[in-house]
């Protein structure tokens, strides 16, 4: 289950760190939907360019498509997005509490030293 979890934000982390499809994503946040000819008139990027970005972001459930007629109309998924941040926070949590243990160290050994 941790496998599995850690392999979803992976996914989140790796389809964030392309910074077309973090635009593409702000653009749906934004907009509420959007479909990949509307999004490649904004972007500076082909329309297919835009589709493989947004199979990315869907991969990585950022984003979910339904079809409108003849478009694909495409919404964030937040769910992912909550789970990262999670972990995140949880992350920063584990590391301010070792440097505060750290600094405990650091002034215990340096009153050890002044005495």
């Amino acid at each position: 289950m941790l496998r599995n979890k850690m392999s979803k934000i992976e996914n989140v982390l790796n389809a964030l760190a392309d910074q077309t499809r973090l635009q593409l994503l702000n653009l749906i946040a934004s907009r509420g939907h959007a479909t990949a000819t509307t999004l490649a008139t904004i972007v500076p990027v082909s329309r297919q360019a835009v589709v493989k970005h947004l199979t990315v972001l869907k991969g990585a459930g950022l984003v979910a498509s339904d079809r409108v007629g003849r478009e694909v109309q495409y919404t964030v998924c937040p769910n992912q997005l909550s789970e990262t941040a999670e972990w995140m926070t949880k992350l920063a949590a584990d590391w301010d509490s070792r440097l505060e243990w750290i600094k405990c160290v650091a002034e215990d050994a340096d009153e050890s030293d002044l005495t």
